[in-house]
């Protein structure tokens, strides 16, 4: 037995540690990306806010295994979040003493037991913190999970790059599964080959492609295509495509994302609802800059179709926006629409 086994257990990152389980975490909030454990124990312990908070709260998948489990069991809880973005813990303790008086007050002595995979499941029933993503991002879990375990795709991946080859050509048969394993495992030239047919995909399988690109950083030519892409959505007036390419990018630091989300951002007639609400919810790295966040909090203002007050109180979650968008409310002009929308949300006349 570990020396540490009998030590009490406060958090799931003391779980996870006491009994011995090989656990590997994901932000599933919004976009499906690494989480390390320190990130969880800092969380945890309240020396650190979330870093990917989405609607109040910490959203995260944790892929594991206990003793002999033949298969990993998968755990998505979503941690409520205070005003400030740290953890509220009550429903956290509620879950722990839970799991301990399912699988007894020494997780190492049970972890090896016989029926573990059911007390596990059963811990999910009936449980306040699990939610249960959406298809696409269950689909970007797998594929990131099994590449990070170096495991081998799921079987429908070989239609998709034989689709973007040129050597299949019926794309209503491909599996969203197959589409997210390819978005997840490309590499530099994979990137380079699908930036290439990006302009000939079908419309669908480009907006589906697109919701699993956004969970990972582009390079530059598929990033310019994308744009590209976006735009030529934009003319067409399809919004839900051009809003999909506007996500896809979200992720990458290329100088093309951040000058395609400045010139729609200068563009008032470019900055509906669907529009913003894709920069907020993907593109928010992005938002760390001097012109574009003052600018999307200016354009988030003026449309009255926009939940100001919920996008605005999502942001502010974000540790690296809290103090930018603070600072952007306090200094709004007098008699400027943002500085008029603030009003409405302290109820000030």
């Amino acid at each position: 037995m570990r020396k540490d086994a009998m030590q009490p257990i406060h958090t799931l990152d003391d779980f996870f540690t006491r009994s011995g389980a090989d656990v590997a975490l994901y932000h599933m909030g919004r976009r499906v990306t690494p989480c390390t454990r320190d990130t969880l124990a800092a969380f945890e312990s309240g020396t650190a806010p979330w870093p990917e908070p989405w609607q109040g709260q910490a959203r995260l998948a944790a892929v594991f295994r206990l003793g002999d489990m033949p298969e990993p069991a998968i755990w998505f809880l979503s941690l409520p979040l205070d005003e400030q973005g740290y953890l509220s813990p009550a429903q956290r303790d509620a879950f722990l003493q839970r799991l301990l008086e399912t699988l007894g007050h020494s997780a190492n002595q049970t972890a090896g037991t016989q029926g573990s995979d059911s007390a596990i499941e059963h811990l999910m029933h009936d449980n306040p913190l699990a939610f249960t993503p959406d298809m696409t991002f269950q689909a970007a879990l797998n594929a990131r999970a099994t590449w990070d375990a170096k495991l081998p795709p799921s079987q429908y991946l070989a239609a998709v790059e034989a689709f973007i080859d040129g050597r299949y050509s019926d794309w209503e048969a491909l599996g969203l599964q197959g589409i997210a394993d390819y978005a997840i495992r490309m590499d530099e030239t994979g990137q380079q080959r699908l930036a290439k047919v990006l302009h000939k995909l079908p419309t669908p399988m480009l907006r589906s492609l697109c919701h699993c690109l956004e969970h990972r950083p582009l390079a530059a030519a598929l990033v310019g295509e994308l744009c590209q892409r976006g735009e030529t959505a934009a003319t067409h007036g399809d919004v839900e495509t051009f809003c999909a390419c506007i996500r896809a990018v979200g992720s990458s630091d290329d100088a093309r994302a951040g000058i395609w989300y400045a010139t729609l951002l200068a563009d008032e007639a470019a900055c509906g609802p669907d529009t913003l609400a894709a920069i907020a919810g993907r593109g928010w790295p992005l938002l760390e800059d001097g012109e574009r966040l003052p600018l999307f909090l200016t354009r988030l203002a003026q449309d009255p179709r926009t939940g100001f007050g919920t996008v605005v109180r999502d942001l502010a979650l974000i540790p690296r926006l809290r103090l930018p968008v603070i600072a952007l409310l306090r200094d709004a002009p007098e008699g400027s629409r943002l500085h008029a929308r603030l009003l409405g949300l302290t109820g000030t006349s």
